[in-house]
């Protein structure tokens, strides 16, 4: 298998995409938290970001249709100058070839022409991987009042007991 980025098509995603891209929620992680890791990851990304937020998103296949990676991102209602990336997933064959920093790329372009000037997302404090490929990307990490091995997280930031690493970017 190649990892050639220039043989992958990059598209909007539709409804018809959601069971594949629960499969990669389920398959991609490494086994990251378990079972009950996956059933979270399998629940942050429901169908309806499929129906409701494709404009600003992306999937990506191989040559032969297989699904190697996607981003869930959206232009927020509330705040004029911003925009949320969600949930973005990565082939493990794939990390490394430059297709999750093209995704992220498209998204900050589509967001400029938009008239957005910041874009954040956020992840969980265990995902050191995660921490470190925003901070190449350019994110920097919001301050938060815990400290989890060295990086600033925000306590009980999606309920009581989860902490979140809070990123946000300039563009």
């Amino acid at each position: 298998m190649t990892t050639d980025i220039s043989q992958l098509t990059f598209r909007l995603p539709t409804e018809e995409d959601f069971p594949r891209v629960q499969y990669g929620l389920t398959h991609w992680w490494g086994g990251l938290g378990g079972d009950a890791g996956a059933q979270q990851r399998r629940l942050l990304v429901p169908r309806l970001f499929l129906q409701h937020f494709c404009l600003t998103s992306q999937v990506v296949e191989d040559g032969e249709g297989r699904l190697v990676a996607f981003l869930v991102g959206f232009l927020s209602q509330d705040r004029a100058d911003e925009a949320y990336i969600h949930f973005v997933g990565v082939d493990p064959e794939w990390q490394g070839s430059g297709v999750g920093r093209a995704m992220y790329e498209r998204f900050f372009a589509a967001v400029r022409t938009a008239g957005r000037t910041r874009v954040r997302c956020l992840t969980g404090p265990a995902n050191r991987a995660s921490v470190a490929y925003h901070r190449r990307l350019g994110f920097r990490v919001e301050p938060g009042a815990l400290d989890v091995d060295g990086i600033p997280a925000t306590p009980d930031y999606d309920g009581e007991g989860l902490p979140r690493v809070l990123f946000v970017k300039e563009l």
